[in-house]
């Protein structure tokens, strides 16, 4: 099994296979509208615009399973995303990332990378620490998608480069898009 294999619905209900991404760099982001993260919808746009004519894309798939931070439908979410960022990258229908529902690509990334921790030393970092620690102590065991904004960025060559968790800048990733070349 391999990225390719899977497929996801876009935003506007469009069938779309993982394949068409072959031999590019590829950031897969689970999105939320209304998270202390959703500005990085800023810098993810400023990423993709940057390294787009660079083989590069970035999939956004919205999900609502960390404090319903993503509450909108199809349209409400796409208006979000164009109207307040200018996101022309990549938005899917909204999915589940965790859990027996979740989409089979997030199951499979998450077989496939290891959480290594959140880093505490960033004050972002040491805040989704404790909050996660004192609200859902249990979300800090195993790989599971931790929040919003966890990004996997994956190699031209289909393999998962690197896991980024929520806290991790988009901009800073982008050394580690031009070494995946």
């Amino acid at each position: 099994m391999s990225i390719y294999d899977f497929s996801f619905e876009t935003i506007d209900g469009k069938e779309k296979s993982l394949s068409e991404f072959k031999g590019k760099n590829l950031l897969i982001v689970n999105t939320a509208s209304k998270c202390g993260f959703t500005p990085q919808y800023k810098d993810l746009e400023a990423l993709y615009q940057k390294l787009k004519n660079d083989d590069f894309e970035i999939i956004g798939f919205p999900c609502n399973q960390f404090g319903e931070q993503e509450p909108g439908n199809s349209s409400e979410i796409k208006n979000f995303c164009e109207i307040n960022y200018g996101v022309n990258f990549t938005i899917t229908e909204k999915v589940d990332v965790n859990g027996p529902a979740a989409h089979p690509l997030f199951t499979y990334l998450k077989e496939n990378t290891k959480f290594e921790g959140l880093d505490t030393t960033t004050p972002s970092g040491k805040l989704l620490h404790t909050f996660l620690k004192e609200k859902f102590p249990e979300s800090l065991l195993g790989d599971s998608i931790k929040w919003n904004f966890t990004k996997f960025l994956i190699g031209k060559d289909g393999q998962i480069v690197k896991r980024f968790e929520s806290t991790f800048e988009p901009l800073d990733i982008e050394p580690y898009i031009t070494a995946a070349k």
